[in-house]
């Protein structure tokens, strides 16, 4: 392990050597650029766009583009980069990830890259973790860029089409990491190009990279359209759910996260569904519901995994404590939270397209990233997305203290001594940031504090439309800030007046997270920019994460000690070790199930990646598609007479080549069996082929008009593949669902879906070829046609 981390500090300081040579390059032209103009200035944008078309590189032209920017910003918004932030914005021009501790300017660093890469004309992504930050960014740092020459877009998700297409076609383009994925599944789904928005994907900076990535890289993006379902089964097996006694009829796991129903449990079942069997085949669908409403009922917390708000059930994202607006769980659980709920059930729904995180951000040409906490995750970086981490020193040191783990019994005994704390910090002055796990302890410790009579404010999932005012306030003399871990992504809290010589920024932590990551972002609220501060830490032996993953030494040594309830127990190093040995172990499981979701979605993508790009070609035609019909009826034609002319001449099945005639090429009569006495099967599709070429040229003489002939073929072969492409991804989805059982055969079942799926994308590309046969050679064709 030591050697490990020998080899990462040396090839970090390595890597910050080579940094420096091109920073100090930058930092040569800095008098030659404060000596022009604001005109001279801003008239370095159009040469550098001409010596990018004249064939240099970027990485040329970086030394004094990046010195340009650096003016720039000082003349428009007052701040210069520091030679860390250079370091900070060759790492994102290489497509790497710059770990930079809060408060050292990401969004600053960010400017120099950005304004090097928007040269190529081919359009910078930057991406935020919400909208409000995407306009913040947008508004501020904008000035800048359109000070430069630039034109710059916000892309949110109440824009129109041709406002979202005007954004995107902007030098550079802000906007948050769902509102892209989604644009461009739906960019995938329109008929005219006119109605697309985004460009080819070229160069994203994304923001907080280890949550958009990282933390959000678990759920894929779905649109869905609605899928016929009835709701009844829901309640009657909430009903059921309700009924039943823990360690009697069902067990619960805590490590893993799931429940079943025990012996008894079963035989319950069987009685108040009325069946013999409760794992007859015929039950899948009972089973599936009863897993859902046991899951709900037992595993889904309310105010800690989703509120209930307006009658409505909204998912609560763990790992900031955001409200998910229009996310919903996948596969009925969501169905099944809202029946436990007594809200209104809302239908299920079909997945008509989806794409992971991780594959739609790998399209990009060029990836790269921010943050303040990105090393402990950087095998998965390297792994997945090909981005290095590199830590850039900070501007300076930073002495913020970092205090061993407190633990205790019981959360009451936590998390009084924890009200004891602040109001211990507020008496003196000093103001204190607060993080917790969830909405309900950010609302039991506000009510701790209310009896103790200690104004403070509360940031959770509940209103976090006041987040950036309340974040900004709280280093401010005597402010109490309790939040959950959204705090602050992305916003700054700066000390008020006589706030140093008190300590600075306490942050206190009132139970860990199962990512370390997510506890260091807290921590680095306090102690920015060689400010003082401090960081606790509160834990109990009744945590979410101490149930599920603490050790038994830990609990044995407490049983020695013989700790009243209500007293601290222990600080130690030991007690820090073992917490973020646990925490290993949940980011090594959340690791492996980003992964296997990224597996099977592997296989989805390959799909996808030719499908989308058919329907691009067929949407961009301005000629004809022939070119592309008449192969798919050759092939749906060739298979037809193959099947009905296998083994001696006798055994032949012309009747059916005559109905399949019929069926799906020309007018009923037009054709007998006689037409194909005394051919061999390649003249009889030889035969079938050139009445298809007569079919063709009929229509394009019906038509008499090129135009309308090519919208004929474009509803034809879009309609089909539309139709087919959706039920195809759901089918997919279902198989995704069901392919784990194979397992217990002793089967890989990731091997089995790639199987599988591939099967039925060939199944479905000769079903979407015999239908675009059948609709166009069978059609009657009438003017005006439209997609």
């Amino acid at each position: 392990m030591v050697n490990i981390l020998k080899k990462w500090v040396e090839s970090d300081k390595r890597e910050i050597k080579r940094l420096n040579k091109i920073a100090n390059k930058v930092e040569s032209y800095a008098d030659q650029m404060a000596k022009l103009s604001d005109e001279e200035l801003k008239a370095q944008t159009p040469k550098f766009k001409e010596r990018y078309q004249n064939g240099e590189t970027l990485d040329d032209l970086l030394p004094e583009a990046f010195a340009a920017a650096r003016e720039g910003a000082k003349r428009v918004l007052g701040l210069y980069p520091y030679h860390v932030q250079i370091l900070g914005g060759i790492v994102l021009h290489e497509g790497n990830i710059a770990e930079m501790k809060t408060g050292e300017g990401k969004t600053l660093t960010a400017t120099m890259p950005v304004y090097l890469n928007a040269l190529s004309g081919k359009g910078v992504h930057v991406v935020t973790v919400n909208e409000y930050l995407s306009e913040r960014d947008a508004t501020e740092m904008g000035e800048l860029y359109k000070w430069l020459g630039l034109t710059v877009g916000l892309n949110v998700s109440s824009k129109s089409p041709e406002e979202k297409r005007e954004a995107y076609n902007a030098d550079i383009t802000y906007s948050t990491n769902s509102e892209l994925g989604f644009d461009y599944l739906r960019d995938n789904m329109v008929v005219y190009k006119e109605d697309m928005v985004q460009r080819p994907l070229n160069y994203v900076i994304v923001d907080e990279v280890d949550s958009i990535l990282i933390d959000e890289a678990r759920t894929p993006l779905i649109i869905s359209g609605q899928a016929t379902g009835s709701t009844s089964l829901y309640v009657r097996t909430d009903r059921f759910a309700k009924t039943l006694t823990e360690d009697e009829d069902y067990n619960i796991d805590l490590e893993s996260k799931t429940v079943s129903l025990t012996e008894e449990g079963i035989q319950k079942a069987e009685k108040y569904f009325g069946l013999t069997n409760l794992f007859d085949p015929d039950n899948t669908a009972l089973n599936h519901h009863l897993d859902n409403a046991l899951r709900a009922n037992y595993i889904m917390l309310r105010d800690k995994d989703y509120v209930v708000q307006k009658g409505e059930v909204l998912i609560v994202d763990q790992f900031t404590g955001r409200v998910m607006d229009g996310r919903r769980y996948s596969d009925g659980l969501h169905q099944a939270i809202e029946a436990k709920e007594h809200v209104e059930i809302q239908e299920e729904t079909k997945t008509m397209a989806n794409i992971t995180y991780q594959n739609f951000f790998r399209m990009y040409s060029k990836l790269a990233g921010m943050t303040g906490t990105a090393k402990t995750e950087e095998e998965e970086f390297r792994e997945i997305y090909n981005m290095q981490v590199i830590t850039i020193p900070t501007n300076k040191p930073v002495i913020r203290d970092d205090r061993p783990d407190l633990l205790y019994p019981t959360l009451k005994s936590k998390f009084n001594a924890v009200a004891d704390d602040i109001e211990r910090r507020h008496k003196a002055g000093q103001p204190v940031l607060v993080g917790t796990v969830a909405v309900e302890t950010s609302e039991y410790l506000s009510q701790l504090l209310d009896k103790r009579g200690i104004p403070h404010a509360v940031l959770n999932a509940k209103n976090h439309a006041k987040e950036a005012e309340i974040v900004a306030n709280a280093g401010q003399r005597g402010a109490v800030t309790i939040a959950t871990n959204m705090a602050g992504r992305g916003t700054d809290i700066k000390l008020g007046p006589g706030v140093r010589d008190l300590g600075g920024l306490a942050v206190i932590g009132t139970e860990r997270h199962e990512s370390r990551r997510i506890d260091n972002q807290l921590r680095g609220r306090s102690g920015r920019q060689g400010d003082p501060g401090l960081s606790q830490f509160y834990l109990s032996l009744e945590d979410d994460l101490m149930l599920r993953f603490g050790s038994d030494k830990i609990k044995d040594l407490l049983e020695s000690m013989k700790v009243a309830d209500d007293e601290a127990v222990i600080q130690s190093k030991m007690i820090t070790k073992q917490v973020e040995s646990a925490q290993k172990r949940v980011e090594g499981n959340n690791y492996d199930t980003r992964k296997q979701v990224l597996q099977y979605d592997d296989v989805m993508r390959a799909q996808r990646e030719v499908i989308y790009k058919q329907r691009q070609e067929v949407i961009l035609e301005d000629k004809s598609l022939k070119d592309v019909i008449m192969p798919m009826i050759r092939r749906t034609v060739k298979h037809a007479v193959e099947v009905r002319t296998q083994g001696d001449k006798s055994e032949w099945d012309l009747d059916g080549l005559v109905e399949f005639a019929e069926a799906n090429m020309v007018k009923e009569g037009s054709i007998t069996v006689n037409d194909f006495a005394g051919k061999t099967p390649e003249e009889i599709q030889d035969y079938l082929m050139d009445l298809a070429e007569e079919n063709y040229q009929g229509k394009a003489k019906q038509l008499n008009d090129p135009a309308q002939m090519l919208e004929f073929e474009k509803v034809v072969i879009l309609r089909v593949v539309d139709d087919h492409w959706t039920n195809h991804i759901d089918e997919m989805d279902q198989l995704r669902q069901s392919i784990g059982l194979r397992g217990y055969g002793q089967l890989n079942p990731l091997v089995e879906y790639q199987a599988d799926g591939y099967e039925m994308f060939e199944r479905m590309v000769a079903d979407i070829e015999a239908d675009v046969t059948k609709l166009f050679l069978k059609a009657e064709i009438r003017q005006n046609i439209r997609r």
